[in-house]
């Protein structure tokens, strides 16, 4: 899972871990994996003349790992979990 929005990422993480602990499904996570850091610097100045000051953007894309070993039933209670638009959401069945 990965989103921008912190606490939209940490309310499916919750969602996901209650439907994990009401089935008793073995897990390992929600595993923390790096925060990717995307800047933009800006030059204030549009024409370039003057003194170089720069405005500093950042954009934080948080990522969280889960390792579910489930049946397919649970599996099925998961994929109803309300996401929301922010969260970007991959599964791989192995």
């Amino acid at each position: 899972m990965s989103s921008t929005q912190l606490d939209a990422l940490k309310s499916v993480c919750d969602q996901v871990q209650a439907v994990c602990t009401s089935q008793g499904i073995r897990k390992n996570g929600p595993i923390p994996l790096p925060t990717k850091r995307l800047r933009v610097p800006i030059m204030k100045a549009p024409s370039g003349q003057g003194t170089s000051t720069w405005a500093k953007f950042e954009m934080r894309i948080h990522k969280r790992l889960f390792e579910i070993i489930a049946n397919e039933r649970s599996m099925h209670l998961i994929m109803k979990i309300q996401i929301p638009e922010s969260v970007l959401v991959e599964i791989e069945l192995m």
